[in-house]
């Protein structure tokens, strides 16, 4: 009966990610670390209505502007991209997903809108946040969190953004959909027997302190088309190699973390950087988010891009005096410095219940 779905509002949050050791090998079958971001988040909101309407972002999908130019100059800082064309797209995807895999949906319509503060060009993960919390609103909605596999959902936040055109791997993805922090497996064999990768949560608590610097207007930064890609797939063994070893940084960094032995784990942060480093080239990392790494480095601190660029993940192994340094040295550069908040697992019973299940 219709009456059944007229429910109360849903609203989920999806938070920032941290990529902190392996990335980018999780696109190339390799191996990461990633933690869920409490600084920062999107938030979906579902309401049963009586027509399916997704709501516009007054500020993120602007459609009314000042002049001309006022529209020209906000293309060129923020593209033609809000969050109205995310929600359309999972809506598409995990509707199709539902019909291929027998999963009956009620017919109820319902309002969506959303809002974020995940700071845009930051490597943060603010379009698959969006996505990831959008998801969670439809599995409640229409009842079938129990039925769509904790680790299917990754792929379905990840080919809605495929759908857009949107370049990008699982990793972040699996670090929203989970939460905490996360040890990922992409290898071949298991993504060819599952869809999936090989994901198991750690323990929060083996982080030391940890620092995101981040700059206000990175769009100026790192904008050179990277060849990575394809050289890898024309079996360049310098690229093979690289990734290889940036992967193997993951799985040293997991025994770091377990056995807190913090000075390796600071040493494989500041080699993940260099292998991407050396992987890039300078011109396709950008001078802006170069001299981020180079700030902390100065000072004797461990860092590395939390993603592809625009925002950096600090350890400081002297503790909080060199965390102090650091910030005062951030604030003189221009660059915005916060303590790292992490969240903890999202996953509720029903979510590990899908865990045991082939």
């Amino acid at each position: 009966m219709a009456t059944e779905n007229k429910t109360a509002a849903i609203e989920h949050r999806a938070y920032a990610r941290v990529g902190l050791l392996g990335n980018p090998s999780d696109v190339y079958n390799g191996r990461t670390i990633s933690f869920s971001l409490g600084n920062f988040w999107a938030s979906v909101k579902l309401e049963p209505s009586d027509n399916l309407l997704i709501v516009p972002h007054p500020a993120h999908d602007l459609v009314q502007f000042d002049s001309l130019s006022h529209l020209v100059t906000r293309l060129q800082s923020d593209g033609y991209y809000g969050g109205v064309r995310l929600l359309i797209a999972i809506c598409k995807i995990f509707s199709n997903y539902c019909k291929d895999n027998g999963i009956t949906l009620h017919d109820g319509n319902f309002t969506m809108s959303y809002d974020t503060n995940i700071p845009r060009q930051t490597g943060l993960s603010g379009s698959s946040a969006i996505v990831c919390a959008a998801l969670s609103c439809l599995l409640d909605f229409y009842k079938v969190r129990h039925l769509i596999k904790v680790g299917v959902r990754p792929n379905l936040i990840l080919n809605a953004e495929k759908e857009l055109g949107i370049v990008a791997g699982l990793q972040d993805r699996v670090a929203q959909v989970y939460g905490g922090l996360v040890y990922m497996d992409f290898n071949k064999k298991h993504m060819e027997d599952l869809g999936y990768g090989e994901y198991t949560p750690m323990d929060v608590d083996l982080l030391p302190p940890l620092y995101l610097i981040y700059a206000e207007n990175p769009s100026d930064s790192g904008k050179v088309h990277s060849t990575v890609r394809q050289r890898w797939l024309n079996g360049d063994k310098f690229i093979i190699s690289s990734l290889e070893e940036v992967a193997n940084v993951a799985l040293e960094g997991r025994t770091a973390l377990i056995e807190k032995d913090h000075a390796k784990l600071a040493t494989l942060m500041n080699h993940n950087f260099d292998l991407r480093r050396q992987m890039f080239g300078d011109e396709v990392l950008g001078a802006m988010n170069i001299e981020m790494v180079e700030i902390a480095r100065r000072i004797g601190a461990a860092s590395k891009f939390t993603g592809s660029g625009g925002a950096v993940i600090v350890f400081c192994p002297q503790g909080p005096s060199q965390a102090k340094l650091l910030e005062d040295a951030c604030k003189t550069a221009g660059f915005l410095f916060q303590l790292v908040k992490v969240m903890p697992s999202f996953l509720t019973e029903v979510d590990l219940g899908t865990m045991s299940t082939r």
